[in-house]
């Protein structure tokens, strides 16, 4: 594989960055970074442009348009269109210029509202997603369907992942279009440097939710690039769950926030829970979370402090 050149769409993002210093920690050296403004991949020309310029053997798609319950909330049509344009057209290309391999990551937006916990990959068809996810999750899931379409007909070789919540080091902190975790850490944060007393948080806090150190990702995402060779979808995560009033908690200890939340309980707690079941992975390219949940945690809040100007 280390011969083979690769193109990683969205490259230049949060996932992307980590993803492509490990690749080359691992010594892969023919690497394309495909993203805006050079390529717009809504556009099928541009994406044909790519596919010439870069001439990959493999894509590894992460770009997409992504953000969290607010941003999901304010731009549904735009979540379905750019995402599902992307993945389809993507791999019709990948597949018409027979690349040797199209990674695709889909999101665990695509399982069903009230999907039994752990998640399962056997029942991501079983019910309709969560609603103010539903857009962005049926538009990445399509990426499923097309893969295994693909190689029943056309012996096309495309693998689809789910990762969970992604958190680290070099997230997105703009508050209208951020998870979770950037979200809470920001505002704790920019709480005590201006010396606020109290932070509002959205919903009940009874939700809960598992996230996913982007390094642990990138790992995961190159295991299967490397060893995963069905469109059987993947989970990959770290496999825990936390609440999201617990993940404030510990989030307020770390930043050393001493004000009080105000939990506004007229926003939308999302889905209810969230934990993947990762046996998959672990069985079919070995793949294990290593980073501890509050190590990671503490390691994104010094990120933070370091680049908040």
């Amino acid at each position: 594989m280390k011969d083979k050149r690769i193109t990683v769409t969205g490259g230049k993002g949060f996932l992307g960055g980590h993803l492509i210093k490990k690749l080359r920690d691992k010594g892969y050296r023919k690497i394309a970074v495909a993203g805006r403004p050079e390529y717009d991949f809504v556009n099928l020309g541009d994406i044909k442009r790519m596919y010439e310029d870069t001439k990959p053997d493999v894509v590894i798609h992460l770009a997409a348009t992504v953000g969290g319950i607010g941003f999901n909330q304010e731009h549904p049509a735009s979540l379905f269109y750019d995402n599902i344009m992307m993945g389809v057209q993507l791999i019709h290309e990948g597949y018409l210029r027979r690349i040797d391999k199209f990674v695709a990551l889909g999101t665990i937006c695509a399982y069903p509202k009230f999907t039994s916990v752990p998640f399962k990959e056997d029942d991501i068809w079983n019910g309709y997603p969560e609603e103010t996810n539903a857009p962005y999750g049926l538009a990445k899931k399509m990426m499923l369907v097309q893969s295994q379409a693909y190689r029943n007909q056309y012996g096309f070789n495309s693998i689809f992942i789910l990762p969970v919540n992604l958190f680290g080091p070099g997230d997105n902190f703009d508050p209208r279009s951020s998870h979770v975790i950037p979200a809470l850490i920001k505002k704790c944060v920019d709480a005590v440097a201006s010396k606020e007393r109290e932070i509002i948080v959205w919903g009940t806090g009874k939700a809960t939710r598992e996230f996913f150190y982007v390094e642990d990702a990138a790992e995961a995402i190159i295991l299967a690039m490397e060893k995963y060779n069905k469109s059987d979808p993947v989970n990959i995560g770290a496999g825990f769950e936390i609440s999201i009033r617990d993940l404030v908690d510990l989030i307020i200890e770390l930043t050393g926030f001493k004000g009080t939340v105000i939990w506004d309980e007229a926003k939308p707690d999302g889905q209810p829970r969230r934990m993947l079941d990762t046996a998959r992975a672990y069985h079919e390219f070995g793949f294990k979370a290593r980073t501890d949940f509050r190590a990671g945690l503490a390691k994104t809040i010094e990120w933070y402090r370091s680049h908040r100007d």
